[in-house]
């Protein structure tokens, strides 16, 4: 991995207030972070971010909010918790990944991809379903995302969900699970105080 200095050269607005709401909202210790680049040597998505971890940190640092809420790694990281393995100082970057997702969707950011459309689908699964299930979020997420029509592969798509089915790997009726109610009840909270 080639890593490269994050500088901000006079080309674009500091937001020292933005560090600072980041750090307060996750309760993220970021002043630890010295740029050791240990969690982006160990991320598994790393490679496909547009800034790998140890770059986003230093970029909320400088509080170069446009830049980071403009990226896709928050969107992209898989919550594995690697880099908070792995950091030699214990800051909970996968917390701060959460509070930028939110930011980001409170502000009405949008990526190049469909991924914060992709993250509120799975999100809306879960709180009514008190678990993902897995044909429903592949439909929602395509009729909303407006790609339902567009893919070439979804003959392709059909056939492996079918394959998937027969070998029961994919259920056609969502689960029914204990405590979905108490699910909703979380969800009803953390909007409440988010």
């Amino acid at each position: 991995m080639t890593t490269q200095l994050v500088t901000n050269k006079g080309k674009e607005k500091c937001d020292p207030s933005f560090a600072k709401e980041v750090m307060d909202k996750s309760h993220a210790h970021l002043e630890r972070c010295y740029q050791c680049v240990a969690c982006s040597s160990g991320c598994p998505s790393a490679y496909q971010m547009d800034y790998p971890p140890h770059q986003l940190l230093r970029m909320v640092q400088l509080g170069l909010k446009d830049r980071v809420l403009n990226s896709n790694t928050f969107w992209i990281c898989l919550s594995c918790e690697t880099c908070a393995t792995r950091c030699p100082n214990n800051v909970e970057i996968v917390l701060v990944m959460d509070q930028l997702r939110e930011m980001a969707l409170k502000e009405n950011r949008k990526d190049s991809t469909h991924l914060p459309l992709f993250h509120n689908t799975f999100l809306s699964m879960v709180k009514f379903g008190g678990k993902t299930y897995e044909l429903g979020l592949i439909m929602f997420y395509m009729v909303k995302s407006g790609d339902l029509f567009k893919i070439k592969e979804l003959p392709s798509l059909i056939k492996l969900g079918i394959n998937m089915f027969t070998r029961g790997k994919l259920a056609i009726l969502p689960p029914h699970i204990k405590g979905q109610a108490n699910i909703k009840r979380i969800f009803e909270l953390s909007e409440k105080t988010g």
